[in-house]
């Protein structure tokens, strides 16, 4: 049977994530094309927050790697961006002149960073924070600059400030409301939350309207729109998403606000879909992660022929990820006439939850410094339970008697009741696992299942269920994983003990922290290296012999020991000058093979290390 020609328009998390339920349910019916604007294979975009922060590497975050798509034999276009939908021929066309035909086409664009309108933003040092390049200028930056300032106190900004933090950087975040978090939190969240970040050394300017962003070629500052100034080196532009709907439109696809889809995602033109932030369902573009991949799994089974409910839209819960702070927050949380509020507020111990009743359902809540109750209440305001025969102890306890008994909390949860949210995966699939593979690490159930596999905020809850499952086998040593034989101490734990005891030298490192071998080996010494350059970018003075190999020779090493050398072009612009130079370079050490790469970029083969040197 000939397959059918599937193209993806958009290598992110929502489209990436539908390709592989089609392939699980029918992973020979299709010949797949992707085309993905950026030159990465499909990472985390979630985690973008975290590796600013440091807490884990760019390869970390990668979801699908280059091996995933040659594995189901997909060809993936990555920097390469669909210019053009020929919908009467059933073409798309890319900016460097490729052309893919299709039986199915899938629009997953995404959203593009809303950028304020105001004189300046053009200037250097003036970005948004939604990809990796905007991360890496960033880190880039923290090393040469020390005043940033953040525009947009929502979720994105704040996990950029944070992040901005980690690099030793100065951050004040400034807002247009007197609340930070005004869509997902009420006031008094919003003020705790406020006063946990101040301890953790963030400024904040609240009400305050930008106006113009000063400065020569290169930002100086923030003008106000009351005629104050704040000094700035650095200006992170978090105040919005909309959806990239300008493909979709130009080929005649209905648009609203966003790209507008049925309850089978399909739009007005048969045979061409979209999923993600760029698709509108029922009025409703959604931003988060869990309906995305909702999205994705009914429309992998209407592109398979499997029988599907149709999508009627989703219930959305958010989850703050900073560093020692916990958030939560779904549905309705302002108070009015029609709802009564259940709440516990603990000042001493940083506690506040609210819980809002309308006709005994849930329709809304409110968690901060305690977020173990998330799950159970976002089923029951799903299922539209009804509450009245609880009280209100039991309303906020994990597990009615759990405390009394000595009993994990997810032992009262059922097995149909989802413990990862964003991928969708329940008790019982994890727990089948774990006692079916002989699953013993969150690691491996990540791998297996996909549970905490996304913004992992469901790890501890997963963590729990696996102690649960395991019982007296389980072992929390095998939880953490060692840099290497050197140390007991897993990566996150060194990052926080470096921070914590203000380490800034390898030796100091090695000395303080207990290291077995005295001068480390081949695998901590980069290791460390990189966590000290990224915590303290203006302190740590770089130990080039500790660099991991690719970076110590700037080349990237091969099997048979030879070297790899990309030069750096930025942004993809060169000089006749620049590509002679490269040329010279190419003939005088007699590089044996020159090759333009997937990501269009110029690779000399087979250096030998004496030229790197």
């Amino acid at each position: 049977m000939k397959k059918r020609k599937l193209v993806l328009i958009g290598n992110g998390m929502a489209g990436v994530r539908c390709v592989e339920e089609i392939l699980k349910l029918a992973p020979d019916a299709f010949d797949i094309t992707i085309f993905g604007a950026e030159p990465h294979p499909n990472y985390n975009r979630i985690q973008l927050s975290a590796v600013l922060a440091g807490d884990v590497d760019l390869h970390d975050i990668v979801l699908n790697d280059w091996e995933w798509y040659a594995k189901h034999q997909i060809r993936l276009y990555a920097g390469h961006t669909v210019t053009q939908i020929d919908t009467t021929r059933k073409c798309v066309y890319t900016k460097k002149g490729i052309c893919a035909e299709y039986d199915e086409l899938i629009l997953a664009t995404g959203s593009l960073p809303f950028i304020l309108p105001i004189p300046g933003v053009d200037k250097e040092g003036v970005i948004a924070f939604r990809d990796i390049k905007d991360c890496e200028t960033m880190i880039e930056a923290a090393k040469l600059y020390q005043k940033a300032i953040v525009i947009g106190g929502g979720l994105l900004g704040l996990e950029a400030a944070r992040g901005l933090l980690n690099l030793s950087m100065d951050v004040s975040v400034v807002h247009i409301f007197d609340n930070l978090m005004e869509r997902q939190l009420d006031r008094v969240a919003s003020k705790m939350l406020q006063a946990e970040l101040e301890k953790q050394g963030m400024r904040f300017l609240l009400e305050k309207q930008t106006e113009e962003i000063i400065g020569d070629t290169r930002v100086k500052g923030v003008r106000f729109k009351d005629g104050t100034i704040e000094e700035a080196d650095l200006v992170v532009m978090a105040v919005g998403i909309r959806p990239n709907v300008s493909l979709a439109k130009e080929s005649g696809i209905e648009v609203n606000r966003g790209i507008v889809v049925d309850d089978y995602l399909e739009t007005n033109i048969p045979n061409i879909y979209a999923v993600g932030e760029c698709a509108e369902h029922r009025g409703i573009v959604y931003g988060l992660v869990a309906p995305l991949f909702e999205q994705g799994a009914v429309l992998a089974k209407r592109l398979c022929g499997v029988n599907t409910e149709p999508y009627q839209g989703s219930v959305v819960s958010t989850k703050l990820k900073i560093s020692g702070v916990d958030v939560f927050s779904m549905g309705e949380f302002i108070d009015t006439a029609d709802t009564r509020a259940i709440c516990v507020h603990d000042e001493y111990s940083g506690i506040y939850k609210k819980v809002l009743v309308q006709n005994n359902k849930i329709v809304g809540a409110v968690l901060f410094g305690d977020t173990s109750d998330g799950t159970r209440l976002f089923r029951m305001m799903r299922d539209g339970t009804d509450i009245r025969e609880l009280q209100r102890v039991s309303l906020f306890e994990s597990a009615v008697g759990a405390a009394a008994e000595g009993v994990c909390a997810v032992a009262s949860m059922a097995d149909d009741e989802i413990v990862c949210g964003c991928n969708g995966v329940s008790k019982g699939v994890i727990a089948k696992a774990i006692r079916d593979q002989g699953l013993q690490t969150v690691e491996q159930i990540k791998a297996c299942t996909g549970a905490s596999r996304s913004c992992g905020g469901c790890k501890p809850l997963v963590e729990q269920l696996l102690e649960h499952v395991l019982g007296e086998k389980y072992d929390p040593s095998k939880q953490k994983e060692p840099i290497c034989s050197c140390t007991t101490l897993s990566r996150d734990e060194l990052i926080e003990e470096i921070r914590a005891k203000k380490l800034t030298h390898l030796k100091e490192v090695m000395h303080v922290l207990g290291w077995k071998v005295e001068e480390g080996c081949s695998k901590c010494r980069p290791a460390l290296n990189y966590y000290l350059s990224m915590i303290w970018p203006l302190d740590y003075e770089d130990e080039r012999e500790s660099r991991l190999v690719n970076e110590r020779m700037h080349a990237n090493i091969q099997k048979d020991g030879t070297y790899s050398v990309v030069p750096r072009i930025y942004g993809g612009v060169t000089t006749p000058q620049e590509l002679k130079r490269i040329a010279e370079v190419a003939e005088k050490y007699q590089v044996p093979m020159v090759k333009i790469t997937g990501g269009q970029r110029i690779d000399l083969l087979g250096v030998k290390k004496k030229i790197c040197r």
